[in-house]
Order: C-alpha cells, then sequence, then structure tokens
C-alpha cells in the first residue's frame, strides 16, 4: 500500500511526522496540499477515513482569515478544498486508514 502525506513543508508538525514515516523505512508520496489541495471528493473520504467532520480538521485562524469559520458539512469541505491553507496538518493516508499528525506519533498506528 501507498502511504501519501498531505505536507505542508513550512510547518513543524508536518516535517516531523514525515521524518517519522520515513525512519520506518517508508517512502511516502507526498503531497503538498497548498500546491494540489484535494477535490471535495477526497477531502469527504479522508474525513471519512479519520472518523471526523469538517470542523475538526479546521485551523481557527486561517479559517477565519480566509472567511470561512462560520460554514459546515459539506459547503465548509468545499471551502477548505479552496482555501487549503485552513486544513489542520498533516493528514497521513494508507490504504482505507488515516490519521492527523497531531503529535506526529499519532500516525504510527496506521503505519
Amino acid at each position: 500500500m501507498m502511504v501519501r502525506i498531505y505536507h505542508n513543508p513550512r510547518c513543524s508538525k508536518s516535517r516531523q511526522t514525515l521524518a517519522l514515516i520515513e525512519e520506518k523505512g517508508i517512502t511516502p508520496d507526498v503531497i503538498a496540499y497548498l500546491d494540489t489541495p484535494p477535490t471535495p471528493q477526497e477531502l469527504a473520504g479522508i474525513l471519512d477515513m479519520l472518523g471526523m467532520k469538517p470542523e475538526d480538521i479546521l485551523r481557527k485562524k486561517e479559517a477565519k482569515e480566509e472567511g470561512i469559520a462560520d460554514l459546515h458539512g459539506e459547503e465548509l469541505i468545499e471551502a477548505l478544498c479552496a482555501h487549503p491553507r485552513a486544513i489542520e496538518r498533516p493528514i497521513v493516508v494508507n490504504g482505507n486508514k488515516a490519521a492527523l499528525g497531531r503529535p506526529p506519533e499519532s500516525v504510527l498506528e496506521i503505519l
């Protein structure tokens, strides 16, 4: 199975999570999600794997700055894809499992 990481190289938690994956001998597919955001369908699938709602992966400050802080459900999913800097990072996907890398060690259970 291919491990994917939705990665922001400027984020320390994202860098730590990527390093942790690589320390396990895994070379993940690194998706620079700020440049290549997920589609609404992809994000909805990731949320299902995480067992979370879109509000659960919302970076509050960035969402407020982008004017999307008061949205919910599908409307918020669409807005997050249009404004990916408001998506909490990193997110790691392995097959049909996903984990939010906060803390980075939380991704170990899906590797």
